[in-house]
């Protein structure tokens, strides 16, 4: 039975779900106004974890939301939507933006070997549902009217900040400024922003309230509980949305039902860099492509996160991702080597089935991937029959997602890309010394270069 740790209690809990034969869960997708990067990409990789061990025993109805809209630069209901924003950075329209850094989204998030959610909803195809949601709020008396949106009066939430310990919520009272406009309390929060009323802007509905859009944490709430239920198993995402963004969605959703929106709250830590977090708006970041463009392939990525535990910190190296790399790849070619010698068997011997439950009371342990590696690793090295071996490997990677029974080609860099451009030219002009010390060169980068009739491969 899958033990999780639950931020709303500040502790490791047996999962059980509200309706035995499905859980629900609800994982907070990407803003699209730019490329997602490694750190962000961490966040999905723990839920695709997740999912993999919760499926293990029971169907799970996953979703995941877009935004596309009313996010803005500043958690205090300040600064441009980060979709307008990236619309004049950019010269394409909001809409476009969106579409092409959603495609660039799933493009990472598959080649992380990820498993596409059951559900997944864009911001700018719910608004009524977020529209609804606030008129319920105004109508049992939550909210109230500046001259720049409708507000949610977290004064009248008698449980407001139950994720985050009160000491938390009060630091953030105190250290929130001084004059905060027209807001009745600093933890006051947008649910509704009107338009400029000297600009037209580009994502914009009309509302009982006025033309505008949704804040962004209304439509989180608004979207899960259409598809969900009022009452959601798991609600995931990463640790920087506890203190805001998951405690507002818990404000807006039980002041409108009456009933608790999330059982399990489930967050990932951050990945940083030796700077400090990785951070779109300082600018510090790596993205996938960056990664693939210097030869590794997602799936080393995926495999340095399995090797540190979700909830804590893991910072960021190229010489602790070269190390996973070269681990992933000495896993793979003992996998291969299995293979070859390993015949299909379906019986399930005594070691095998004592290895299969190890390895699943790991990942049950609130995903502790890094012990299941090590039990994986030590299932291969051990006295055990290939056949045992091999169908240990299938077992395991149904939960790792790390692709080990199959052949992949090999990510290579734009240097190493250019090198090989170099050589098959000077194969041609039959310049066979620049072509052998090009050879050199790329051998020293990990590329073996063979040349056949049908030209070079590597």
């Amino acid at each position: 039975m899958l033990k999780i740790y639950n931020t709303l209690h500040h502790k490791k809990e047996e999962f059980i779900p509200l309706n035995p034969k499905e859980a629900t869960c609800y994982c907070c997708g990407p803003t699209v106004y730019n490329y997602a990067h490694i750190g962000n990409l961490r966040t999905y990789i723990f839920e695709d974890l997740l999912m993999r061990t919760l499926r293990y025993s029971l169907p799970v109805k996953h979703m995941m939301n877009i935004t596309d809209v009313g996010h803005l630069t500043s958690d205090a209901d300040a600064g441009e939507d980060k979709m307008a924003l990236a619309s004049v950075r950019e010269g394409k329209s909001a809409w476009e933006i969106a579409k092409f850094y959603e495609k660039k989204f799933f493009e990472d998030f598959d080649s992380l070997n990820c498993h596409r959610p059951n559900i997944t909803a864009r911001a700018t195809e719910h608004i009524p549902a977020m529209i609804n949601l606030v008129k319920t709020l105004e109508e049992k008396g939550y909210t109230y009217k500046t001259s720049d949106g409708i507000y949610y009066d977290t004064s009248k939430f008698a449980d407001y900040g139950i994720l985050i310990n009160k000491a938390h919520l009060e630091g953030l009272k105190t250290g929130a400024r001084v004059d905060f406009g027209e807001k009745r309390n600093a933890t006051d929060f947008a649910l509704w922003k009107f338009s400029p009323t000297d600009k037209k802007r580009q994502m914009e509905w009309s509302s009982p309230w006025g033309v505008g859009f949704p804040g962004w944490h209304i439509e989180c709430s608004a979207m899960a509980m259409q598809y969900l239920g009022e009452t959601l198993d798991i609600h995931c995402g990463g640790i920087d949305h506890v203190a805001i963004h998951h405690t507002n969605e818990i404000a807006q959703a039980q002041a409108a039902t009456g009933k608790q929106y999330v059982r399990y709250w489930i967050h990932g830590e951050f990945l940083v860099m030796s700077a400090g977090k990785m951070s779109k708006s300082a600018g510090t970041f790596v993205t996938l492509d960056t990664l693939k463009e210097k030869g590794y392939s997602p799936l080393d990525y995926r495999y340095l996160c399995l090797g540190a535990h979700y909830r804590t910190q893991l910072e960021f190296s190229y010489d602790s991702l070269d190390f996973a790399r070269k681990s992933r790849q000495g896993l793979k070619a003992k996998i291969a080597n299995i293979k070859e010698c390993a015949k299909e068997i379906t019986q399930e011997t005594s070691i095998l089935k004592e290895s299969k439950n190890n390895f699943v009371s790991a990942m049950e342990d609130d995903l502790n991937t890094a012990k299941a590696l090590s039990l994986l690793w030590d299932f291969i090295k051990s006295e055990a029959s290939v056949d045992e071996k091999l169908q240990f490997v299938k077992f395991a990677d149904t939960f790792l997602g790390l692709n080990l029974l199959e052949e992949e080609k090999k990510e290579i860099s734009i240097e190493a890309k250019k090198l090989l451009e170099e050589r098959a030219e000077a194969r041609k002009q039959k310049d066979f010394k620049k072509s052998d010390e090009l050879r050199a060169k790329l051998l020293a980068m990990g590329i073996v270069v063979k040349d056949t009739p049908r030209g070079q491969e590597y």
